[in-house]
């Protein structure tokens, strides 16, 4: 049935097409569903990805830019040299395949683990953080003229947001309590520029083969705000994956983040990295009891939910660390 909705869609958009085969569910994504399959072409068969909405899905979360927002800022980065897939096609009612759109399928590992283990990534390891600095910064030197419409956030509403979600688990714990203490009390204020955040630039969203970053995936969260977030979230210690010493997803360093982030253009602010680093860890430790609550209180009890629902005490070791006098502490 799949199959033959993708093979009807693609002889429309695609010249010379003739159908669709080897349509597959791929895992991941609580919000989204990913279909992979081959466009096929008397040229050579072309991989694509479907990414839409599940049926029945209602209107995107309140954080959520949507899915065609998602496809034309990929298109942006895409068209802009940056390491993102070309969007082939944004779904059309007429298509019978729901909300979303058809990217190009790009070949490469999401997996952390493989990434950070596997002998097949030894090479591209050493030069990831500094290319992730050099994308990130590409992504935030897009125009703003050019970007679809998109919500703007700034430190004082996410610590009110983050709060208010935090309040609302009825669940105290005092970690929690200290870390938005410290939000409110460091808030650095506004950025000299507002600028586009992917916002949620980390590991599973991001295509790595043996050569290096080949795709930036899952534009999902993307927003106008304080460039420095994406910088604090990728050096969240739970993107480390037990590599604790490698800041920058358990591969990299801090300052060879920077590094790539100055030398495509942007500038580097410590404080507000490090602001948005402390905002990053609760925000994922609220997530975290946040998946927990939905375990507990039902109709889906799915184990992965409980396990990472316990993973909000990881992020209270990391915000201790994180918010201890730098000179009495190893963090990283």
């Amino acid at each position: 049935m799949m199959e033959a909705a993708l093979s009807r869609c693609a002889a429309c958009f695609y010249p010379g097409a003739t159908g669709a085969t080897g349509a597959a569910k791929l895992s991941g994504g609580a919000s989204q569903e990913t279909w992979s399959f081959d466009i096929v072409h008397p040229g050579g068969n072309v991989g694509a990805i479907l990414r839409r909405a599940p049926k029945g899905y209602g209107a995107a979360p309140t954080r959520a830019a949507g899915l065609d927002a998602e496809a034309q800022l990929m298109q942006l980065a895409h068209d802009a040299g940056l390491p993102s897939p070309r969007v082939l096609h944004v779904l059309e009612p007429g298509d019978g395949l729901g909300v979303g759109f058809i990217m190009q399928r790009i070949e490469g590992e999401t997996i952390a683990r493989k990434i950070l283990r596997d002998e097949a990534f030894a090479r591209a390891r050493p030069i990831l953080a500094r290319r992730l600095g050099e994308v990130a910064a590409g992504i935030h030197a897009l125009s703003r003229a050019k970007l679809p419409a998109l919500r703007v956030s700034t430190a004082p509403q996410e610590i009110a947001e983050l709060e208010r979600e935090y309040r609302g688990f009825d669940w105290p714990r005092p970690v929690f309590e200290l870390a938005l203490r410290w939000l409110r009390g460091h808030d650095p204020g506004p950025p000299d520029e507002v600028t586009l955040l992917h916002g949620d630039f980390r590991h599973g969203n991001l295509i790595i083969g043996p050569d290096g970053l080949r795709a930036v995936l899952d534009w999902e969260l993307a927003h106008l705000g304080d460039p420095m977030e994406d910088l604090g979230w990728v050096c969240v210690n739970s993107w480390r994956f037990g590599e604790i010493d490698k800041p920058v997803g358990g591969f990299g360093s801090r300052e060879e983040l920077f590094a790539g982030y100055a030398k495509a253009g942007g500038r580097v602010d410590l404080e507000r990295v490090n602001f948005w680093e402390v905002m990053g860890t609760l925000r994922w430790g609220v997530m975290c009891c946040g998946m927990m609550q939905r375990f507990r209180s039902g109709p889906d009890h799915a184990m992965e939910r409980a396990m990472i629902g316990r993973r909000a005490s990881e992020t209270e070791i990391d915000l201790l660390r994180l918010l201890a006098p730098r000179g009495n502490s190893n963090a990283g």
